[in-house]
């Protein structure tokens, strides 16, 4: 059974894709990148295992028409330098097993364990005005292959209806991107634009199987080209197109 190609046009007032060489002064690829169009798709619909430790289909990027050219913007932001503690440490502060402990962006050196603030001022190169066409299709894992009628249509009904279990995003959750359901097939002109991007990050995750959140990174990457306005997105599990790390005993 082939899946079918589900189509949105995405756009939102700024985006930040940011290239992992330039990862202190953040700035954005040109073109949003294949991790971040499945993160869209992903915060439209995903479809959890019944145990809900995995999911029961993937979602595989195609293509992206880029419908407005790249326009940079340059940005100050004040970052949080601490990460959040693990969900396990959340819920025993929820369920008053411990005492909360907040991450403080200003205070004494008590409050922060150190004498810097717990803040830091970053430079950010981001998009201006991105527009995108996506293409993806529903991949369901091995032995879930009939559901593919019905995870297409329960997909095209919650974006038609601009439902998400989640805001969509333009590479940081402070840029939101906004979507419509393309299903009339219809044509939208596209930029004179050709970019040689280089090499691109094509996900953190390892889409060959699978997942859980306790899985750890998988980064790939492919070499990105745009041309004519479109970037064409290889498979996943194309060697010859996207260089993957090796598998571990614990990735296998």
């Amino acid at each position: 059974m082939k899946p079918q190609d589900q189509v949105l046009e995405v756009w939102g007032e700024l985006a930040c894709f940011t290239r992992p060489e330039l990862k202190v002064e953040r700035f954005s690829y040109p073109v949003i990148t294949p991790s971040a169009a499945r993160g869209i798709y992903d915060a439209i619909y995903c479809k959890p295992s019944r145990d809900g430790k995995s999911s029961e289909f993937r979602w595989q990027i195609t293509k992206v028409e880029v419908l407005s050219k790249p326009e940079y913007i340059a940005l100050r932001r004040n970052e949080v330098k601490n990460k959040a503690p693990p969900v396990q440490t959340i819920e025993r502060w929820m369920t008053g097993q411990e005492k909360p402990k907040p991450i403080f962006a200003d205070g004494d050196s008590d409050e922060l364990g150190t004498d810097k603030e717990g803040r830091t001022q970053r430079q950010t190169m981001a998009l201006r005005n991105p527009r995108y066409r996506l293409h993806a299709e529903i991949r369901p894992w091995p032995g879930l292959e009939d559901k593919l009628p019905a995870f297409e249509a329960q997909f095209r009904r919650r974006a038609a209806a601009g439902k998400c279990f989640y805001q969509p995003y333009f590479g940081c959750r402070e840029f939101p991107a906004y979507f419509r359901l393309i299903e009339d097939g219809s044509q939208t002109e596209l930029p004179d634009l050709d970019i040689d991007i280089g090499v691109m990050l094509y996900d953190v995750f390892d889409l060959s199987r699978p997942g859980s959140a306790t899985d750890p990174p998988f980064i790939s990457v492919f070499r990105a080209k745009v041309t004519g306005g479109v970037m064409e997105i290889p498979d996943f599990h194309d060697d010859s197109l996207v260089l993957k790390p090796p598998r571990s005993t614990e990735n296998a």
